[in-house]
């Protein structure tokens, strides 16, 4: 195994077990073998060969083709092991529930998961409290508990608490919510609008929208649908927050709607969850997988399978900080199963990521992915048993049996893509030359697939490489070819539409959902927000983040001032998770 330097650093950091001195004890190789002889102890109770079973993971992840989520590397092989990264937490509307979520919400953050809420349920500001004859202080009062106590917790010792918050675009307290971010920091949440169809049929017909107290079910006040819908566009333009979930299109492919309604995601948005809901994710290397010009669907088959047991089997040695989590994961068995290492793929393809034929390989791949997932599964289903709450569950109404509700996610894979040095989930290139800060090391990355190119091709040169590094991209540079320009654009190079159409050509074969940023240059309008939430909603997703770049948020890599010049008049954003401890 070779890692870059960033690499190592973040292993260090991150994953690798540490002594009292907060020394590594472990160099990433034992991580691995750790990782991989921890979850094989599944197999024990299915009566199969762990040893074997061991080899299997060790050989996948230990050639980076495969990683799984974070905590399952940071915590597989400790007394109390929870290895899922998603985790959807209900609040109802009395102080009882909302102080239970908080304290079990505080043990799943610091065993290194991430939190989803939906804070709807929570009576109105203003609203009476008949026991103390007092008024509701509303949802947006506790966000902010919320946020400060993750603040203090950090997640695994190595990250700071990750949370969504999510408020129904019925709530009387939406336009504050909507605001809070332009307001307020609230570091420590990304939040989202679950905007549903009868709202968008609303603000299609420019008509007036109830807003309806939760408590009373009485509705007490209506407006106008754009008054709301332009509220979330300033916002988002501003700050990147809200973003979007249209929570009746994620509902209409709930695996188990028998068990419940969904009503909230994780913190990056790629899985939308059951109250007391968890999932473990795992990402596939794609670009480990081109081989002579071509993918090797043959290898991408059996390590789709191997993963899909590595995933179910997780769920049976994690440690759950919250029985009732336990409960519901261990019912339902989601995981997660999806890609990074995209935009590597396809520059190795030689195929351009704007271009039509990447859109139809996004679906041909997740397409493969997604079928071969559900094989494994329905396999491990005659081998373990269905899924506890098949009975009821839209497998059952089809006359499919599956060990799990759902076998495919596609996350942001922050921090394991760094470590697997390929580029993040299905994200295109933000930028080709850019430097990083991790503590208080600065790591200087240029993309290595384009050094070789143009040592190949004959353009390589001290010249061009200090160009690179002010620039970011290939703009401008009348020594490239034109065809190796189109085949590096970066995010900010790549229309909105184009964004949306291959976060929507991944979506199609995804059981959950698609982690993926819509990228905004500076220039940006809001009237363009506005045209892209509403593609989003008619293109399917189950939700979208936009960024425009030059807003508050922020962002982790080092631009300069030629680059955004450059980049002005083209439409693109900067990722969502923009510090290196939050992402999946």
């Amino acid at each position: 195994m070779i890692f870059t330097d960033r690499a190592k650093t973040v292993l260090e950091i991150r994953y690798l077990l540490k002594n009292e001195k907060g020394e590594p004890i472990e160099n990433p190789e034992q991580l691995f073998q750790r990782v991989s002889s921890y979850i094989a102890q599944a197999e024990k109770i299915y009566k199969k060969n762990s040893f074997e079973w061991e080899e299997k993971f060790h050989e996948l992840i230990s050639s980076l083709r495969f990683l799984p989520n974070s905590p399952a590397l940071m915590n597989a092989g400790k007394p109390k092991a929870q290895l899922a990264a998603c985790f959807v937490l209900p609040i109802e509307d009395s102080i009882e529930s909302i102080f239970k979520t908080l304290k079990d919400a505080a043990l799943i953050l610091q065993s290194g998961g991430g939190t989803g809420f939906n804070f709807s349920s929570l009576r109105p500001k203003g609203d009476v409290v008949r026991s103390t004859g007092g008024v509701a202080s509303g949802p947006v009062s506790f966000m902010k508990i919320f946020d400060k106590a993750s603040d203090i917790i950090k997640q695994g010792g190595a990250r700071r608490g990750a949370n969504m918050g999510v408020l129904r675009v019925d709530h009387p307290d939406i336009f504050e919510f909507i605001r809070i971010k332009r307001i307020e920091s609230l570091s420590n949440f990304n939040i989202s609008v679950a905007v549903t169809d009868s709202f968008m049929e609303a603000l299609f017909k420019n008509d007036y929208f109830p807003l309806i107290n939760p408590r009373t079910k009485e509705v007490v006040r209506k407006v106008k649908a754009k008054d709301i819908f332009d509220e979330i566009v300033e916002s988002a333009w501003e700050t990147g927050d809200p973003g979007v979930i249209f929570i009746d299109t994620i509902n209409r492919s709930n695996p188990t709607p028998h068990i419940g309604q969904i009503d909230s995601t994780n913190p990056c948005g790629e899985q939308p969850l059951l109250p007391y809901e968890a999932c473990i994710l795992g990402s596939l290397n794609l670009s480990k997988y081109v081989k002579e010009g071509k993918i090797d669907f043959e290898r991408l088959e059996h390590d789709v399978k191997t993963a899909t047991r590595f995933l179910d089997d997780a769920i049976d040695v994690t440690h759950y900080p919250v029985p009732e989590v336990e409960k519901m994961h261990k019912g339902n068995r989601k995981i997660g199963l999806g890609i990074m290492g995209w935009a590597d793929c396809l520059v190795e393809l030689g195929i351009p990521y704007n271009h039509k034929k990447a859109l139809a390989l996004a679906e041909q791949v997740m397409q493969f992915i997604s079928e071969k997932s559900h094989k494994a599964s329905q396999e491990l289903a005659q081998e373990r048993g269905v899924f506890p709450n098949f009975k009821g569950s839209v497998w059952e109404k089809k006359g499919i049996p599956m060990r799990n509700a759902t076998t495919t996610t596609i996350a942001p894979t922050g921090t394991i893509s760094i470590i697997a040095d390929c580029s993040s989930g299905i994200e295109p290139y933000f930028l080709l030359a850019y430097k990083q800060r991790i503590l208080d090391t600065e790591f200087e990355i240029i993309n290595k697939y384009l050094i070789e190119i143009a040592q190949k091709q004959g353009f390589y040169s001290e010249d061009f490489i200090n160009q690179l590094r002010q620039k970011g991209t290939l703009r401008g540079m009348k020594e490239v070819p034109l065809r190796i320009k189109r085949l590096f654009k970066t995010a900010l190079e790549i229309t909105p539409e184009e964004h949306i159409q291959m976060q929507a050509s991944f979506q199609k074969y995804t059981d959950n959902a698609v982690s993926k940023t819509i990228n905004l240059s500076q220039r940006t309008r809001k009237e363009d927000v506005a045209r892209i939430f509403i593609l989003a909603y008619k293109k399917g997703l189950k939700g979208i983040t936009i960024f425009r770049y030059g807003s508050k948020r922020g962002t982790l890599l080092k631009i300069s001032d030629a680059h955004l010049a450059e980049c002005c008049e083209v439409k693109g954003r900067a990722p969502r998770i923009t510090k290196l401890h939050d992402a999946v």
